[in-house]
């Protein structure tokens, strides 16, 4: 695995790249409160069977993409993030995985670049769409989505996550994520700025347009004790996508799948792009924007 930096019109996207550079390029999205480190292990293995993989930072977590306005994260913005980021890795199409705000911003970008995005794996989130009609109809949704209004307070939210030693931040964490990654996340949040920024995604507001069924190939992997998404909007996502369509259930596994689940995630995600072949894509003219960080 190797940390590079990503320039891009929005600002700088500190990277995780591993695996032969001429192999199926395959793009991984985090989600809150957490880095790209939460890949590690599907990085490895995806690696290990010649895929190209890139892990970012997403927008407000990498330092160089830091802008202070909550609008300026609203989804469009994170979508194009994505087309710039793997516009800058020269790809000219890709396979798209997220987690937690990184499903999220990995369905609209199915949704807005079919094209490009090959096939696509969400983990925990479900369609937006999905969500919007259970939160309508599920009292039991409602109740779990409550959080994403409580955290819109600012600066209170911050504050009480940092407190005595990042109490109410660990506790997110629920025991589920491995230690040295639950230090590594508090570390990097506790930054000035970081927690505020990775908060604004909350804050950015309602998304301007409506989002419509999915047409790439598509594996959908919720767990049973996922504190976040309920079993309706689980199941009401497969509503929401035309294309091949896959929905797996992981029995009591938490919220943090691609951690407390990697070995089960990596194997369903291998086999998820092996059903769905590829043609070698054409390959963009690669700009001089990728560079490995300064030590």
């Amino acid at each position: 695995m190797t940390d590079v930096s990503i320039v891009t019109g929005a600002g700088v996207f500190d990277a995780t790249v591993a695996g032969p550079t001429e192999g199926r390029p395959v793009l991984l999205l985090h989600g809150f409160p957490q880095t790209r480190l939460v890949w590690r292990r599907q990085i490895a293995a995806l690696a290990a069977h010649g895929y190209r993989v890139a892990a970012p930072d997403q927008r407000g977590y990498s330092p160089g993409t830091r802008p202070q306005r909550p609008e300026d994260y609203r989804v469009d913005r994170l979508v194009d993030d994505v087309v710039a980021i793997t516009e800058k890795l020269g790809w000219a199409a890709f396979d798209l995985v997220g987690h937690d705000w990184g499903g999220a911003v990995a369905w609209w970008t199915a949704h807005a670049h079919p094209g490009r995005v090959r096939t696509l794996t969400v983990v925990s989130t479900p369609h937006p769409g999905a969500l919007a009609t259970t939160l309508r109809a599920d009292r039991d949704q409602r109740a779990r989505s409550r959080y994403m209004i409580d955290w819109r307070e600012t600066p209170a939210t911050e504050e009480r996550m940092l407190a005595h030693d990042a109490q109410v931040l660990r506790a997110l964490y629920a025991g589920k994520v491995p230690r040295d990654s639950t230090e590594a996340y508090v570390r990097h949040l506790s930054r000035p700025g970081a927690l505020t920024a990775a908060l604004n995604w909350h804050r950015a507001g309602r998304p301007d347009g409506a989002i419509g069924v999915i047409d790439v190939p598509t594996l959908y992997v919720w767990s049973t004790e996922d504190s976040a998404f309920g079993p309706a909007a689980a199941r009401e996502t497969g509503q929401w996508v035309k294309g091949p369509y896959r929905f797996e259930t992981l029995q009591g596994v938490s919220h943090w799948v691609p951690e407390e689940a990697p070995e089960t995630l990596s194997g369903l995600l291998l086999e998820h792009l092996r059903t769905h072949g590829w043609q070698k894509p054409r390959r963009m003219p690669r700009a001089s924007t990728l560079r490995s960080p300064k030590r």
